[in-house]
């Protein structure tokens, strides 16, 4: 259903509020640069210091400025059901082409009652869902057997994975369980080159806000069975892959598009601060070595 490099998009703020424009500015650049959809309010988009208010605005901005462009792929997650259940209520509503929807955090659910939750957002909305597993923040694993199990009770509601476990054997788990069929993309940027091998079609990428282009013919090389290219292309992003997380994500993403683009500012909020000497050293040299320091490059 989705396939090539997909950012997640940042949230800019200015003054503390939403800067409504720059994000409308980005999402027509995210387009133009060749990115074929766009997540906005995910783990990059600081969902979880957005209002509802907020993250709904969000989600209604990016889909009325892509106009059908690309899809729109509108985190709703929460740690609470009933929320999520709300924003994919709003997303299906606003336009969106599915939900991504994250292990409820914090909760530290059992697998059933991931189950239980998936299943009820599956009953209770039409809005296709992006099931997203990112352990490292969510302390609770969408294990590969609740993966298969729910793909399989809701094949035309659960479409898709964002699988940001780090175990590339998942691939073939969900392969295996589900079928070839199944939409896999990377949660991880580095894992990406890998992750497609095994048979991801894509990543939603913390990366491509900043290098959207050098992201999306990375993606067009692997899926030309360009290996050689793709590979060259890899080595260009690999350390700006590892230095998007230098400091605590977004804040090193949003220094990098503050230096690339001009009008974005550099400001996370709190409990997150703006990114530290070390890490805005680490990401300027990755731009400078992936040959992105203007946004024409």
């Amino acid at each position: 259903m989705f396939s090539g490099s997909i950012p997640a998009l940042v949230t800019p703020f200015r003054g503390g509020s939403f800067d409504e424009a720059a994000f409308r500015k980005l999402v027509d650049w995210q387009i133009e640069q060749g990115s074929s959809a766009l997540v906005p309010c995910g783990t990059t988009g600081e969902a979880s210091t957005l209002s509802n208010a907020e993250h709904h605005r969000v989600i209604e901005v990016c889909i009325e400025q892509a106009a059908g462009r690309v899809p729109v792929i509108a985190g709703c997650g929460s740690n609470d059901t009933k929320n999520a259940l709300l924003h994919m209520s709003f997303a299906k509503k606003a336009g969106a082409a599915a939900g991504l929807c994250v292990a409820p955090y914090y909760n530290r659910p059992s697998q059933e009652g991931l189950i239980a939750h998936f299943s009820h957002l599956a009953e209770e909305s039409d809005l296709p869902i992006v099931l997203y597993n990112v352990p490292s923040r969510t302390v609770t694993d969408i294990e590969e057997g609740t993966v298969v199990a729910l793909v399989k009770k809701y094949p035309e509601r659960i479409v898709a994975i964002k699988d940001a476990s780090g175990d590339l054997s998942r691939v073939a788990d969900h392969r295996m369980g589900i079928g070839r069929d199944f939409c896999q993309l990377s949660g991880n940027d580095e894992l990406w080159l890998p992750h497609s091998a095994a048979g991801g079609r894509g990543a939603i990428s913390v990366t491509a806000n900043v290098a959207p282009a050098l992201c999306a013919e990375f993606q067009a090389a692997i899926a030309a069975n360009e290996l050689k290219k793709a590979r060259e292309l890899n080595d260009r992003l690999f350390p700006l892959h590892y230095a998007m997380f230098s400091d605590a994500s977004p804040a090193p993403v949003k220094y990098a598009l503050s230096k690339v683009l001009g009008w974005t500012e550099p400001d996370v909020r709190l409990p997150l601060t703006n990114a530290n000497e070390g890490s805005r050293a680490s990401v300027d040299a990755a731009l400078a070595h992936a040959g992105i320091n203007d946004p024409q490059a």
